[in-house]
């Protein structure tokens, strides 16, 4: 069953940054719309951030424009979110997602996710 692999999470201070990273073994990850999803306990998941297949259309949700950046290198097979200026309620487990659509919402291929925790 094709899935996703993120990395990247981690402890971080309020103000840090991380850079998280999703790769799609087995996947041809070109051909896909790529997107960033957290859920914090007791939240509903949240849509964060999108990117269609040749990186060119990227979507944000309005609680990370600005600060949260998406990015692909197809060559690398791996999609990237560089989050900058870190608050503690970016506390969450961050997952990745796929779909041919740019941007399904419900879409068809998740990661297992990676926990980032900011620290106050």
């Amino acid at each position: 069953q094709t899935q996703l692999v993120e990395s990247g999470g981690g402890l971080v201070q309020a103000g840090g940054s991380l850079r998280l990273s999703c790769v799609a073994p087995g996947l041809t990850f070109s051909s896909y719309a790529v997107g960033w999803f957290r859920q914090a306990p007791g939240k509903e998941r949240e849509f964060l951030a999108a990117v269609g297949w040749n990186g060119i259309m990227t979507k944000y949700a309005d609680s990370v424009k600005g600060r949260f950046t998406i990015s692909r290198d197809n060559a690398k097979n791996t999609v990237y979110l560089q989050m900058n200026s870190l608050k503690p309620e970016d506390t969450a487990v961050y997952y990745c997602a796929a779909d041919l659509i740019f941007w399904a919402t419900q879409p068809e291929i998740w990661g297992q996710g990676t926990q980032v925790t900011v620290s106050s």
